[in-house]
């Protein structure tokens, strides 16, 4: 799993016109007879690290056993992805199928880039997980189909927490600050690692609190940061934080979060699975300690919130091989090769019934519980420049870590995230 994967990119300066140029309504796609789509090549366009090897010569076997086509997979790289699709899909062959960043989608759909998959939603969608599913969503029609996503977990010190006399994981978000405050007491340790901008940590806990950050005034988006729900987000965030001796002006790659774990003298840090391996390559010995559990919400039914990162698979609307390019999401979206990404790559799949291939992989089981109830930043195009550095929102955060109250330290920022909304709208 790609770091960058996981981050919601932003999408600032895309929303120029990307009118379809070239598209059909799939004739020139479409089946020739018993040869199938024989004579065609479906170009994808997939990020490095998203297309295991083992996936990808299997699913490219099949499909073209199934179609007599040639599938051709172009790799591309996180830095500049944005302007590349752009201008991809404003032209007259653009790549047929594409991977685009969850949150990315509306914005790439609110062009005019992508093409209505509400038809294959109806086919193979149905028991898609709806939280999944929400980002392919734009203007009450399916541009996209869930692909794979991955979100937040606690990745904990097993000998700090023995040391504590801790036996059992936490189940509720109480138990936890138990947990923390047992070490802060009865070690020498950091009981947890939170820097006091861990942005997408604190989105989570807006999701759990059923918070927006974003509200319609009129026919625009205006910031929602005042919301008590909001407030009430950043006060569990400090709570977390009142715990860690991190600075509170930074976030969790200044420095690398899991490199301050790798030392050992760190109860846990919230974070991506993939940044256990940056805490073993930091300090090996570290390995053996390394143990993993869902971030745990108010009660024990409920997980807490969480981001949920992740890609989906759009189809170009300018694409002359749209049944075919429904063809291949028919397939690499099956339950086969979904879940056998899902195994492979140690993501979340698009189905709950599916995570059964994440067993044996510690920090992709201790994801899954959570996704149902996650969610993403807002999904409208404008939300992207708010998140443009310097974040506003990080500004908040630091705000109310160092003294201000949740509703003052809103009202220092909220103009410049209107300012932000109204330029992207």
């Amino acid at each position: 799993m790609k770091r960058k994967l996981i981050a919601a990119v932003g999408v600032a300066g895309m929303l120029m016109s990307v009118a379809a140029c070239g598209g059909d309504d799939g004739d020139s796609g479409g089946k020739t007879g018993a040869d199938g789509f024989k004579g065609q090549t479906l170009t994808v366009w997939a990020m490095d690290g998203s297309t295991p090897p083992g996936w990808t010569k299997d699913l490219t076997a099949a499909f073209e056993k199934k179609t007599k086509a040639k599938l051709k997979f172009e790799t591309q790289q996180w830095n500049g992805i944005q302007q590349k699709i752009t201008t991809a899909l404003s032209e007259e062959n653009p790549p047929d199928v594409l991977e685009v960043g969850n949150t990315q989608t509306p914005a790439y759909a609110a062009t005019g880039g992508l093409a209505d998959l509400s038809d294959l939603k109806s086919e193979i969608g149905a028991d898609w997980t709806k939280a999944l599913n929400e980002s392919s969503v734009f203007d009450g029609k399916q541009y996209a189909a869930p692909w794979y996503f991955a979100n937040r977990v606690v990745i904990y010190n097993k000998k700090v927490w023995a040391d504590a006399g801790i036996k059992d994981t936490p189940k509720t978000r109480d138990e936890f600050f138990d947990a923390l405050e047992t070490i802060e007491k009865k070690t020498d340790a950091e009981p947890i690692y939170l820097p006091g901008q861990n942005w997408y940590f604190f989105d989570g806990l807006t999701i759990g609190q059923g918070a927006d950050l974003v509200k319609k005034d009129g026919d625009k988006y205006v910031s929602n940061l005042a919301d008590p729900k909001v407030g009430k987000a950043m006060e569990i965030y400090k709570e977390y934080q009142a715990f860690s001796k991190a600075p509170k002006d930074k976030d969790e790659a200044t420095p690398q979060q899991a490199e301050v774990f790798a030392k050992g003298n760190v109860g846990a840090f919230i974070g991506m699975g993939w940044e256990a391996g940056t805490a073993i390559a930091a300090n090996k010995k570290i390995e053996k300690d390394i143990g993993y559990f869902t971030i745990p919400g108010e009660s024990a039914a409920e997980p807490e919130g969480v981001f949920l990162g992740g890609s989906n698979f759009a189809v170009a609307a300018g694409s002359k091989k749209q049944e075919l390019a429904k063809e291949f999401l028919k397939m690499a979206l099956s339950d086969k090769f979904e879940g056998a990404l899902a195994k492979e790559n140690g993501v979340i799949p698009n189905k709950e019934s599916l995570q059964t291939n994440l067993a044996g992989n510690g920090a992709a089981e201790a994801a899954a519980p959570a996704a149902a109830g996650g969610g993403t930043t807002p999904l409208i195009p404008e939300w992207a420049a708010v998140e443009n550095d310097p974040n506003p929102i990080k500004a908040y955060m630091t705000a109310v870590l160092k003294g201000k109250s949740p509703a003052e330290a809103a009202k220092q920022v909220e103009s410049e995230i209107n300012k932000r909304l109204a330029q992207s709208s």
